[in-house]
């Protein structure tokens, strides 16, 4: 079994359509949409639109929750999201669940199991984030029984097996390549390059998954001035470059 695993896409929709071509060319028995698909200040709509013709199996992340919420409340992005999407959109979005259990052994989710707002792969201290240690993960992790956990939210690609072969995986960003946030503590996430990335997870003969990473170019120039006309100059560094500009932000 091979599954394409696509996160964070952010209304980036020409990231979008790069990665799902590369998908094509690689060849996979199923794609699975991590969350956070909309929000931010591209192309919510059309992305939106696009996800829902094709009917991949989806989950909501924070940003999907978020911009269902009080409008005046709203961060830019997800403000920006709510105004954007038709009514049918934001039905869409509302059904989609927290997590998923895509077959008996895989599970999706955005955060971890029990947080779309908590980093699985990632640790956020006072100087920064950092990689998870092993048992950092495996807490996380908790008592979810199943064999491949699929993840996203930090952007960051990263795999994890943890001592009892369970394997979590976050492919990365489709559609935005580095932000800061202030959330426990204020860090940044940088993947230090603009490319749009999924992975592609596969079970092998004898049960063991595995990951693959892919890093996708596309024209993120377009992006980032889709971005600027959009009233967002603050996306354009990072689209641009993979790397943040103080006081940036999802």
């Amino acid at each position: 079994m091979r599954i394409a695993a696509i996160s964070d896409i952010h209304g980036n929709l020409q990231a979008l359509d790069a990665v799902l071509a590369d998908i094509a060319r690689c060849g996979v028995d199923v794609i699975v949409n991590l969350g956070d698909i909309v929000s931010g200040g591209l192309q919510p709509s059309a992305t939106a639109a696009r996800l829902m013709a094709l009917d991949f199996p989806t989950i909501a992340g924070n940003h999907e929750r978020q911009l269902l919420g009080d409008l005046a409340r709203m961060g830019k992005s997800d403000r920006y999201a709510r105004e954007q999407l038709l009514p049918q959109q934001l039905e869409w979005i509302a059904a989609l669940p927290a997590s998923l259990r895509l077959t008996e052994d895989v599970l999706l989710v955005h955060g971890t199991p029990g947080s779309d707002l908590v980093y699985f792969l990632d640790t956020v201290t006072p100087q920064g984030s950092r990689a998870a240690t092993p048992d950092e993960v495996l807490q996380r992790a908790g008592t979810a029984d199943a064999a491949l956990i699929l993840c996203g939210h930090t952007h960051m690609p990263r795999q994890v097996e943890l001592p009892d072969g369970r394997l979590i995986v976050n492919p990365g960003s489709v559609g935005l390549p580095a932000y800061d946030d202030d959330h426990v503590y204020p860090h940044v996430m940088e993947n230090g390059t603009p490319h749009a990335r999924y992975a592609i997870v596969e079970r092998d003969a004898r049960g063991r998954w595995s990951a693959q990473f892919h890093a996708v170019e596309y024209d993120w120039e377009e992006a980032a001035q889709l971005a600027l006309a959009n009233g967002r100059p603050d996306w354009a560094v990072p689209l641009r470059t993979g790397r943040v500009q103080p006081g940036r932000g999802v």
